[in-house]
């Protein structure tokens, strides 16, 4: 494990240091009568004390809780009443703040603060340490761990509610071991490899991630700030990174603008990309291409694409949202594979994954030995192994609901190749149908379109209506430097992107997308938003999907605006 410290060196912490601090945690929950089967909330962003407690709530048989902590105060109170919860650890004094200020609401009786300062209404974290010491060893905590069984209950997990009201997961300790000998079997990682945790450890890809690292003796290091991320990554230099889609098309995006700013630059770029399409399948097989061209695109544009990565990560993962072939081909052009994988959080949530061994761009890969997948006949996929979970907590109904003769139901449109390769198409429930029948899968649309240097992000409309349109957040940054080149004088976002020469030039990348689709598939109208979406104003989810619920909503006039004359519109 690494941490940083404030001098921002990184530190290493021990296993047998993890282990004291954790039965030091462990001591103090069972002093305060925490017991198998009681829950323990975790209100912070990743850092080693988050790992700890975790561990040490597990160790007990107690059941933990993980809340997003970008969750306003009234939302973490649905979670902490509805799951609980006995003891609360929190990050900060603005995380102590936040649950103090609901805890009438809820069942709490402790609450720990990870960082050092007084607190009258928290314990320290630091506090709890002196409960073992160092090098101290407990036989009896050893056996109640080991006591724990595969069929309890290790965590409730509240799913970010993109169609509703969150729901709790119920995880195994089962469910959770099941996926971790199988997830990684193929992917070769051992003592000397590194990895950054820096995905929210509220979602369990992250941390089914740390927990497969640590079993296979690999250093985790834990960035608490996304924004501190690539410094993280020049300073670690890690050898494996996993990373939700919009992680990688961000670093796209961030080395298509630093291109922009120099005509030289930009057709260097262009020409490296170009190269590396011609020589795709060769790196798409793991393999390193020897033609001189590619030799000579490594050394002035692919190499400096991987230092920002830290420059030595040699197993590229990406889960969480679909990534794209935009995507996927982009990195692969630039000598970068990434191992694309899916999965739920009622799954543990890996249900396929590629790997170095067994790889197809477009594909999330075949699905583990374990897991049993068959497609319904209105193309859902449907699950079986023993990853799936038990039930939503205290909602009966839809348990039931979730399952379909035994098959958990993904929600998930997808396909397997003849080679047992699995494609998700899109969310079932998010297809748009149009008025005259046609079925439309927004993802694929989407991803193109991010694809592009000035598109941050988009949302297609159009359900139940004649046509598709699309909502469109611009990549501000990119977007502005652009005007200023192009000469447009805006006094506000507002007004830049209703600015002719701005609209004209989306018009010219919606063009382009739609040159690449069916005709019922392409986008009639589009509509450019003056606000960047993001997780802490509700557009995204913590996994950085779009919450179309909330879009729908909050551009309902805009959207309206988009079908004013949908009567006389061509379909």
């Amino acid at each position: 494990m690494l941490v940083q410290g404030a001098d921002d060196a990184w530190q290493p912490v021990s296993g047998a240091e993890v282990y004291r601090k954790v039965l030091a945690v462990a001591r103090a929950l069972r002093q305060w009568g925490v017991r198998k089967g009681d829950r323990v909330a975790l209100l912070a962003e990743n850092r080693w004390e988050w790992a700890v407690a975790d561990f040490a709530a597990l160790a007990l048989g107690a059941v933990d809780v993980p809340i997003y902590p970008t969750l306003p105060a009234d939302h973490v109170a649905v979670l902490l009443r509805d799951s609980g919860a006995k003891v609360v650890f929190v990050s900060t004094r603005a995380q102590l703040e936040k649950v103090e200020s609901v805890r009438a609401q809820t069942s709490m009786e402790q609450v720990v603060m990870m960082d050092d300062g007084p607190a009258e209404d928290a314990v320290s974290f630091a506090a709890l340490l002196q409960y073992a010491a160092e090098g101290e060893k407990d036989e009896e905590f050893d056996r109640g761990a080991e006591a724990v069984a595969p069929a309890d209950l290790a965590t409730l997990i509240y799913t970010s509610g993109t169609t509703g009201e969150p729901k709790g997961v119920m995880l195994t300790h089962g469910n959770i071991a099941s996926n971790l000998n199988y997830s990684l079997a193929e992917i070769p990682a051992g003592p000397e490899d590194s990895c950054i945790s820096f995905l929210p450890l509220s979602h369990i890809t992250a941390r089914h991630l740390d927990y497969a690292l640590f079993a296979k003796g690999a250093t985790v290091a834990y960035c608490p700030k996304f924004d501190t991320l690539p410094q993280a990554m020049t300073q670690v230099k890690p050898t494996m990174f996993v990373g939700v889609p919009r992680v990688y098309e961000k670093v796209r995006q961030a080395v298509e603008q630093k291109s922009a700013g120099s005509p030289v630059k930009k057709k260097l770029l262009w020409w490296a990309v170009a190269v590396g399409r011609r020589h795709l399948e060769e790196t798409s097989a793991g393999k390193t291409p020897q033609a001189w061209d590619w030799k000579l695109a490594k050394r002035l544009i692919y190499s400096k694409i991987a230092k920002a990565f830290g420059g030595r990560v040699r197993i590229f993962i990406s889960g969480g949202a679909p990534l794209g072939i935009d995507t996927a081909s982009w990195f692969g052009a630039v000598g970068i594979r990434i191992l694309e994988g899916y999965g739920l959080t009622e799954t543990s949530p890996v249900l396929a994954l590629n790997t170095p061994v067994a790889y197809r761009m477009g594909s999330v890969g075949r699905p583990l030995p374990n897991v049993q997948c068959k497609i319904a006949e209105d193309g859902e996929l449907l699950v079986k192994g023993p990853n799936v979970f038990v039930g939503y907590w205290q909602k009966p109904q839809e348990t039931a609901e979730a399952f379909e003769d035994g098959w958990l139901k993904t929600g998930d449109i997808s396909r397997l190749d003849e080679d047992g390769f699995l494609y998700v198409t899109d969310r079932k429930k998010e297809l748009l149908k149009t008025s005259g029948g046609k079925m439309i899968a927004p993802q694929p649309i989407e991803g193109k379109l991010k694809g592009h240097l000035l598109v941050a992000q988009a949302a297609l409309v159009g359900d139940k209506h004649k046509f598709a349109a699309a909502l469109i957040s611009p990549n501000f940054a990119a977007l502005e430097a652009w005007a200023v080149q192009q000469g447009v004088k805006a006094g506000s976002r507002r007004e830049l992107v209703a600015h002719p020469v701005v609209v004209a030039a989306y018009q010219g990348i919606v063009d382009q997308v739609n040159d690449g689709l069916a005709g019922y598939e392409t986008i009639k109208r589009f509509r450019l938003v003056a606000d960047e979406w993001a997780l802490e104003t509700g557009e995204l989810t913590p996994s950085l999907k779009l919450k179309r619920r909330v879009i729908n909503e909050k551009y309902s006039s805009e959207i309206a605006d988009l079908y004013r004359d949908e009567a006389v519109a061509h379909g």
